[in-house]
């Protein structure tokens, strides 16, 4: 997917948040932010907007020597998320349409990195407000027929907080043999093999890197166990936006599991900002 106009503006702000996160020095977030302007300069020399993003957290890094700024909010993230995992637990029993609302939960949890507040109770009502939402786009009866039939399910990770929730998903298709794919190094506050593990996933999924460190699945930057798992899998969830920028245009079957968050992508996706979105990518492998 291009890189849109508006994605610069974005990356610059998530920059800047980055670098405060680790120095209070203004002079170094000074530092960041000129090489950030002159890197955004040049953004036609990227891909895709996953791609410049790790260029630009990579900046953050080398000036201030911290190689996960985001350690700190992923801790406090997978803590809030585990704390709420009964509720989550208990919201997917007393709903019929198990599969449905187990995939609404995993898309959900794509906004714990929104849930700022410390109160637990106060997270706790506002994911529950979130997880009644239905999907705006819901190819759920494609993936639906192809679960009854497969024997393998790869996941591709996005944010650290959201791994819970993908374990709730995951723990409810035992029956298959789930591999959960996490970034290879951080960035950002997505998911490492760490913050996986931190959420409890290895009972219930092989866990494994992509070899890739961008905010976004690249696929020739993946190492050979991830590329071959990719490939054989019966079916592909990919998790959040990033992914969805990386991948939507490769032509693998796969379903893409994500909350529109900007309007950059809201756009491409037919949808309204805050939308939530199981969307077949229209490729049949099979």
């Amino acid at each position: 997917m291009e890189i849109f106009l508006d994605c610069l503006p974005c990356l610059s702000r998530q920059v800047l948040e980055a670098s405060r996160l680790v120095t209070s020095r203004t002079d170094i977030q000074a530092d960041i932010m000129k090489e950030t302007a002159r890197l955004i300069s040049d953004y036609e020399r990227f891909r895709y907007s996953p791609e410049i993003g790790r260029a630009l957290h990579q900046i953050v890094k080398k000036h201030t020597g911290v190689l996960d700024p985001y350690r700190d909010t992923k801790s406090k993230n997978i803590k809030n998320a585990l704390d709420i995992y009964p509720s989550l637990k208990h919201f997917l029993f007393k709903k019929a349409e198990r599969l449905y609302w187990a995939l609404k939960i995993s898309a959900t949890g794509n906004v714990i990195d929104s849930a700022i507040n410390n109160d637990i109770n106060i997270i706790e009502e506002f994911i529950m407000k979130e997880l009644e939402k239905k999907f705006t786009i819901c190819d759920f009866e494609r993936l639906e027929d192809k679960i009854k039939r497969a024997r393998s399910l790869l996941i591709i990770a996005d944010n650290a907080g959201e791994t819970v929730f993908d374990r709730v998903l995951i723990e409810d298709l035992l029956y298959l043999d789930v591999t959960y794919a996490v970034r290879s190094e951080p960035i950002i506050n997505d998911a490492t093999i760490e913050d996986a593990r931190a959420s409890g996933l290895e009972q219930c999924a092989k866990i494994i890197s992509t070899g890739c460190s961008a905010p976004g699945l690249i696929l020739d930057e993946c190492n050979e166990e991830f590329l071959n798992i990719f490939k054989n899998s019966d079916i592909v969830i990919s998790k959040g936006q990033g992914n969805y920028e990386s991948l939507s245009e490769q032509k693998k079957e796969m379903f893409f599991l994500l909350k529109a968050k900007c309007p950059a992508i809201s756009e491409n996706l037919g949808v309204k900002v805050n939308d939530y979105v199981l969307k077949w990518n229209g490729f049949n492998n099979v």
